[in-house]
């Protein structure tokens, strides 16, 4: 996230405020991690999709972010909330999350947000993300996954960099999982750059390439509902897509990061792509 943007996803000063612990860290590149933070006391429940507002202490002050949460709901009270973040030096928050190690005291608020599956939906579902706006589809794969309860689901998601395809792993091991109807599209958006030499996969921004990848897999609007998380610019590229393939607008589901009217050059420094 830049310091240009706001997270348009309120941090209300009157949602339940919980002790906290990181209790564990993974990096997927230098920039982006996935931090696991458990409650003190019993797991809150939450629905796969929505966010919660991270806090850590400094200065006698208490820091805040609100991030989507990346796990199952079902393990939250034995793995605790996965947060997937990137590293942005002018966000003070989190400069000081990467200076924490395992075991350090922080806050959770909410869980709050609207944006969540809806009830036996047999539709197939395409999600569509950049940069970090993948993690509230972690949740809702995993989630459905260990319900017993998998639906047909297209992963869109674009970046910058190919190193920065967070999940990468766990998405193609889900391809390759004949109990999981999974199809993994990951799409890099700056192929000539030195950084992405070794990428051999799809390449433009997913708005470029969404038509494509409905095309190929023949995914047709009354049967395709598409959820979409991101910066608002990236989405209303998507849905401008979408519609000129006879999408209605009812079909797509969103989640803005970030308000509307930012420069395109300050929207794409916040979502990496």
């Amino acid at each position: 996230m830049s310091h240009h943007v706001e997270d348009t996803r309120v941090i209300a000063e009157d949602a339940p405020q919980y002790n906290a612990t990181l209790v564990r860290r993974e990096d997927h590149s230098a920039e982006l991690a996935s931090f696991w933070v458990r409650l003190d006391g019993d797991a809150i429940p939450f629905e796969a999709g929505q966010y919660m507002t991270a806090g850590v202490f400094a200065d006698g002050k208490l820091w805040q972010r609100p991030y989507s949460v990346a796990s199952a709901p079902a393990v939250a009270g034995t793995e605790g909330y996965e947060l997937y973040v990137r590293l942005v030096p002018v966000i003070r928050f989190t400069t000081l999350l990467w200076r924490l190690r395992e075991g350090a005291r922080m806050r959770l608020i909410g869980p709050k947000g609207r944006f969540m599956l809806e009830p036996d939906d047999h539709r197939t579902h395409l999600y569509v993300s950049t940069g970090t706006g993948i993690a509230p589809f972690l949740a809702m794969i995993r989630q459905t996954q260990l319900a017993g309860s998998p639906r047909k689901t297209v992963v869109l998601h674009g970046v910058s960099f190919a190193e920065e395809l967070g999940y990468r792993e766990i998405l193609e091991s889900l391809e390759r999982d004949a109990t999981y109807p999974l199809r993994y599209v990951p799409t890099v958006s700056r192929p000539l750059d030195p950084r992405n030499a070794a990428w051999a996969g799809r390449t433009g921004r997913v708005e470029a390439v969404v038509g494509d990848v409905c095309h190929d897999l023949r995914l047709s609007a009354d049967r395709t509902v598409v959820y979409i998380c991101g910066n608002p610019e990236m989405i209303l590229n998507v849905e401008g897509a979408l519609m000129g393939r006879g999408f209605p607008e009812f079909h797509v589901k969103k989640e803005l990061y970030w308000p509307k009217g930012k420069a395109p050059g300050e929207v794409a420094a916040a979502t990496g792509s």
